[in-house]
């Protein structure tokens, strides 16, 4: 019985001086038995280093690079060649923005059609698949505006399905491809932009894939549920 107190000692000492008492101040860091990754070697951001000759922690980004989106380009650019088109772009044109001067174009763009690598199936399946990740929630999978938000007391979403969708005299459902494409990049009403997480090519291969749900449903005869 000796042994045991005196070996519970020891250690009530052995921990007493590697951890103070409760409620001691120590101007000593603390001893991390887990540290948990609290200390990293890392920069943060706007912040100063000693490391970098210029004592700026943050890089700047290389001369003359561009962004490229979600893909790798499948050609490099030539040196003194017209660059490729990048993913994500704030240019004027209507691939850019679906509008024709004040008002919104229909119609693919020519940089879509123009290009039979990209303009056939494979495409049209593209828009499916980003429709679904990014549309199908609110507008629903067929895109008549009963997605799975409208089950939880949220506003209906634009029905793309609804009659008239197809004739461009019909103010109150038709949308022009510009239109839609605008509507994707900028966000309406409930609906926020999505122009910095979808592609240009991939916002007009959604407009395309809505074109084909609302030619399915104009050859069926019925609207699409």
């Amino acid at each position: 019985m000796k042994y045991f107190f005196l070996s519970y000692l020891f250690v009530a000492a052995i921990l007493v001086s590697a951890f103070g008492f409760r409620g001691s101040k120590s101007e000593l860091p603390p001893l991390e038995i887990i540290p948990d990754m609290d200390q990293q070697a890392k920069i943060k951001y706007q912040a100063a280093s000693d490391f970098f000759s210029d004592g700026r922690g943050a890089r700047l980004r290389v001369k003359n690079t561009v962004p490229m989106g979600f893909d790798i380009p499948t050609k490099p650019a030539a040196d003194g060649a017209k660059p490729a088109r990048v993913a994500f772009s704030n240019g004027l044109s209507y691939y850019d923005t679906g509008k024709m001067g004040d008002f919104y174009g229909d119609g693919l763009p020519t940089e879509i059609t123009g290009d039979a690598a990209v303009f056939n199936d494979l495409f049209i399946k593209r828009g499916e698949q980003r429709y679904g990740i990014h549309c199908a929630i609110c507008h629903g999978a067929s895109g008549n505006g009963k997605g799975v938000t409208s089950k939880y007391g949220i506003l209906t979403a634009f029905n793309f399905q609804q009659p008239g969708n197809t004739d461009p005299a019909n103010a109150a459902a038709f949308r022009a491809d510009g239109a839609i494409f605008d509507v994707i990049t900028n966000g309406k009403g409930l609906m926020g932009g999505y122009g910095g997480n979808i592609t240009l090519r991939d916002r007009w291969a959604i407009v395309a894939y809505i074109r084909s749900l609302q030619l399915a449903a104009k050859e069926s005869g019925a609207t699409l549920q």
